[in-house]
């Protein structure tokens, strides 16, 4: 009869418990700042409701810089830079599980994981606050590339072009 090593037990039953807290636990967050909960992940999307700063959501799904939620005020789809993810009163992203894992893992220090998120485009604070560059202008022309080199790109990605309508000219 051979003995079992108590560690490999113990991280056994760390592990099977790991899952299935996981498993069990949904992704949460907070609304930082007040937000416009949409039909579809596109900022010209249906609205559906709005979200108040402090609002709890359950996050089901994220694509590109957007996470699909769930609230009180309704579903949908909220920009992910204005959510908070984990529960109230705890760091960004820290729950339960994370805690856990933390603790099983044996590493010391505070286990935080600090993500960032890219996204490309300004925001209107930004767009405000623009100042004119001429260095930098001079640099955005020297990234500007020809109608071949576009197309040989394109081949080699295998892109396909695809014709879009112009925008309506705006209302004022």
């Amino acid at each position: 009869m051979s003995k079992r090593n108590p560690g490999f037990v113990l991280a056994a039953a760390v592990a099977g418990i790991l899952v299935a807290l996981s498993a069990a636990a949904a992704d949460t967050g907070k609304l930082q700042k007040a937000d416009q909960l949409k039909a579809e992940p596109f900022r010209d999307a249906r609205t559906v409701s709005t979200l108040a700063a402090g609002d709890n959501v359950e996050i089901l799904k994220r694509q590109g810089g957007w996470f699909q939620v769930k609230s009180a005020k309704g579903s949908g789809w909220v920009h992910m830079l204005s959510v908070r993810r984990g529960e109230a009163g705890k760091a960004s992203g820290e729950s339960d599980t994370t805690a856990l894992l933390a603790l099983a893992s044996g590493r010391a220090g505070t286990g935080k994981v600090v993500a960032t998120t890219g996204i490309r485009g300004l925001n209107e604070e930004q767009l405000k606050a623009a100042k004119y560059s001429e260095s930098e202008l001079r640099f955005s022309d020297s990234l500007v590339q020809s109608a071949t080199d576009a197309q040989k790109f394109a081949a080699r990605g295998k892109l396909a072009p695809r014709t879009m309508d112009y925008l309506p000219a705006p209302t004022e």
